[in-house]
C-alpha cells in the first residue's frame, strides 16, 4: 500500500465556518415550540436575536437571547445518525455532573429528550465568555507569544483537571465501560473504519497506518489500568479561553465525553496540536510536564497514548468523508477532515518508526 505523506493539511476557517452555519440553518428549529419548552423550563422569558453559530460542522448551534442573557441552544446534526440523540443526551448528563467541579466546562440550563417537542435531543447551556482557542484569536494573542504559552499550559492542566475528577462522586456511573478500556481500543476503532463500507461511495484509506498502527498498539499496550472521565476531543478548537488572562474558560463540545483512560486526552492535545502550533504554544515536553504536575496519572507511557489518539481520531473524522461521499455532509468538510486523518495517520507513523 502506497501514500505520499502529507503535510498538515490547512483549515480555511472562515469557509469552514460558513459551512457549518449554513448546514445548522438546514435544521428548520421551530422557535415557536422552542420559546413555549423555554418558559416551561426556565420560566417567563421570550426567544431574541437567535442567531445559528458556527461552532461545529456536524451538531447545530443556535445563540439567542432571553432575559437578556445569552444562551446555546445545542441540537443533533441535520441528517441524524443512529445514535445522534442519546449522544446529545450524554453530552448534557457529563456537563451537569461536571458543575461544581474544578474542570472548566460551560452550565447547563435545561435538557430534553422528548423527540416530540423539535424531533431530536437537544440542551440549553450558558453562554461561555471568551474566544475559540482556534478560530477566533483576538489580534493581541496573534501577537504575544508568552500570552500564547500561557494558553497552552492552561489548556493542559484544564485537561488534567478533568482526568482527577472521581466519575463515580459525580454520578457518572455507567457512563461508560472502563474496566478493560483502554484493550479494546485498537479493534474498536480497526471495527469504526470498516464500518464506513456501508457508504458503497466511500473510496476508503490508502494508507500505511491503517494495519500498522493497530498491531503497534497491540505490541505496545500499557499495563495500567486508569479509569476517569475522557473529554475525547479536546484539541483548542473546542476550546474557549478568557478574554482578560491567558486561561481557559472553558472545554467545550463534549460529544465524544466517556470513562475510561483519561490520558488518551494527553494523547490527543499533543496530536491535535502537531503542526498546528502557534508560535508561542509550548513544546510536547512542556504541555506533558504541565499535565503531569496536575494529573493523578503516570506519564510515562505518553508516545502510546499519542499514538492511540491518532488513529482514533482519525477513525473519527473519516466518517465524515463517507457520509460527505454518500450527500449526507458537507462536501467540502468531508474532504478536510479526510486530509486531516491522513495526517494524523502520518504523524502516528512518525511516533512508531522513532
Amino acid at each position: 500500500m502506497s501514500h505520499s505523506k502529507q503535510q498538515n493539511p490547512s483549515t480555511d476557517l472562515s469557509i469552514s465556518a460558513s459551512i457549518a452555519a449554513e448546514h445548522a440553518e438546514e435544521s428548520g428549529i421551530d422557535l415557536d415550540t422552542l420559546e413555549t419548552w423555554l418558559r416551561a423550563q426556565l420560566g417567563p422569558g421570550e426567544l431574541q436575536d437567535p442567531k445559528f453559530l458556527t461552532g461545529g460542522t456536524q451538531n447545530v448551534l443556535l445563540g439567542f437571547t432571553w432575559n437578556g442573557e445569552r444562551l446555546i441552544y445545542r441540537g443533533t446534526p441535520v441528517h441524524k445518525r443512529e445514535h445522534s440523540d442519546t449522544i446529545m443526551l450524554r453530552e448534557a448528563r457529563v456537563l451537569a455532573a461536571l458543575k461544581g467541579s474544578p474542570v472548566p466546562h460551560p452550565e447547563l440550563m435545561a435538557a430534553c429528550d422528548d423527540l416530540s417537542v423539535l424531533g431530536n435531543a437537544f440542551f440549553i447551556m450558558r453562554a461561555v465568555e471568551g474566544f475559540n482557542g482556534v478560530s477566533e484569536l483576538p489580534e493581541h494573542v496573534q501577537t504575544d507569544t508568552e500570552w500564547q504559552h500561557a494558553m497552552g499550559i492552561s489548556h493542559a492542566r484544564a485537561v488534567a483537571a478533568l482526568g482527577n475528577v472521581d466519575y463515580k462522586a459525580v454520578g457518572l456511573e455507567g457512563f461508560g465501560k472502563p474496566n478493560g478500556w483502554l484493550a479494546r481500543q485498537p479493534a474498536r476503532w480497526v471495527r469504526q473504519l470498516e464500518s464506513y463500507r456501508e457508504y458503497e461511495t466511500w473510496a476508503g484509506i490508502d494508507h500505511p497506518g491503517v494495519e500498522t498502527i493497530p498491531a503497534w498498539l497491540e505490541e505496545h499496550m500499557p499495563t495500567a489500568q486508569n479509569e476517569g472521565i475522557i473529554h475525547g476531543d479536546c484539541h483548542a478548537g473546542n476550546v474557549m479561553f478568557k478574554h482578560e488572562t491567558p486561561e481557559v474558560a472553558a472545554l467545550v463540545d463534549w460529544e465524544l465525553s466517556t470513562l475510561g483512560d483519561p490520558l488518551l486526552d494527553l494523547g490527543h492535545l499533543l496530536a491535535s496540536s502537531y503542526g498546528n502550533e502557534l508560535p508561542g504554544a509550548p513544546s510536547k515536553s512542556e504541555v506533558i510536564e504541565a499535565y503531569g504536575e496536575v494529573s493523578q496519572w503516570d506519564v510515562s507511557d505518553v508516545d502510546f497514548y499519542h499514538v492511540l489518539a491518532c488513529f482514533r481520531f482519525g477513525a473519527i473524522l473519516e466518517g465524515s468523508q463517507a457520509r460527505a461521499s454518500a450527500g449526507l455532509a458537507p462536501e467540502a468538510v468531508g474532504e478536510r477532515l479526510h486530509a486531516r486523518t491522513l495526517f494524523l495517520f502520518d504523524q502516528a507513523m512518525e511516533i512508531i518508526e522513532s
